[in-house]
């Protein structure tokens, strides 16, 4: 564990917590032109989507090829030469099992949470407390919240900063609408200023915290453990990048359009349609976003 990671790890986080509350505040104080929010949210959700494919998957499975790779002496030659005949089996199972169980856990969230992560049908402005409804549902987003921060986290162990940039790019334009999002769902639902701003606090805390909880953790294994844990936490995170984006994003702005009574406010503020089809801007907006992470890595190889 270097002091230099940390340092870094801490920056991010602290970007990552300001920049969140200070999005989640703006239903607070002015109203944000809707379709510059939807580009932004349309740009986040390519980058979840390209950063899990491009960017932590391809990590996750070297940082298993190397913990499983075995480094021989040819008696002949005196060289050295790898042997991957041992764990390939146990490799491709832990790649295949990460992420699965990151995906499998996303689904969990949002059951438990009475599947009400990311839509809301508008209340009809009665006003009143924070019902249960919203109780489970902000339960729902601070744990998505968190386990974005993993990625982020185990991320910083791999003493590559393009991958740990890439992934803090897709969190920031993911959240940043997601706490705008929240907050104008709370004062929907007539809570008071006061109480959304405690909740706000909790919803921009979660992935810094985890992010650093996620790499002290790791940092405190030994080597070898500590090599396959990383990557496995980080196919982990993919999977939950590929839940968010699949389940909550891509069928959102591909549905069929809605009428009036039928409008809902999506927490993540994930694109919503007037028409069948993806506004042309959007799409430009969703395409950008998930070539980005690979033009990145891209630029940065070469």
């Amino acid at each position: 564990m270097g002091l230099g990671e940390a340092t870094q790890l801490f920056t991010l986080s602290v970007s990552m917590l300001v920049g969140c509350f200070l999005a989640g505040m703006v239903p607070l104080s002015m109203t944000l032109n809707e379709g510059n929010l939807q580009l932004m949210s349309s740009l986040g959700a390519g980058l979840l989507v390209g950063t899990a494919l491009a960017v932590i998957i391809p990590e996750g499975v070297a940082i298993l090829l190397s913990h499983t790779t075995h480094q021989t002496i040819d008696p002949v030659s005196g060289l050295e030469i790898s042997d991957h005949s041992h764990d390939d089996h146990l490799e491709s199972s832990a790649v295949g099992v990460a992420l699965t169980c990151g995906f499998t856990f996303m689904l969990l969230v949002d059951q438990i949470g009475g599947a009400h992560g990311h839509s809301h049908s508008l209340p009809n402005g009665d006003g009143g407390s924070i019902g249960k409804k919203s109780i489970s549902t902000i339960i729902g987003l601070v744990v998505h919240a968190a386990a974005d921060g993993i990625a982020l986290g185990a991320a910083t162990l791999t003493d590559k900063a393009d991958v740990e940039f890439i992934i803090f790019l897709a969190i920031m334009l993911h959240k940043a609408p997601a706490a705008f999002g929240l907050t104008s769902f709370l004062l929907h639902e007539g809570a008071d200023r006061q109480t959304v701003r405690k909740v706000l606090v909790l919803f921009s805390l979660a992935a810094p915290v985890m992010a650093l909880f996620t790499y002290f953790s790791l940092s405190t294994m030994s080597g070898g453990l500590s090599e396959f844990s990383t990557g496995w936490v980080m196919l982990f995170s993919a999977g939950t990048f590929l839940y968010v984006s699949t389940v909550h994003v891509l069928p959102e702005i591909s549905s069929e359009a809605a009428s009036p009574s039928d409008k809902v406010i999506t927490l993540d503020q994930d694109i919503q349609l007037n028409s069948s089809r993806i506004k042309w801007a959007n799409l430009l907006a969703l395409c950008c976003g998930t070539f980005l992470p690979v033009l990145l890595n891209l630029s940065h190889h070469h």
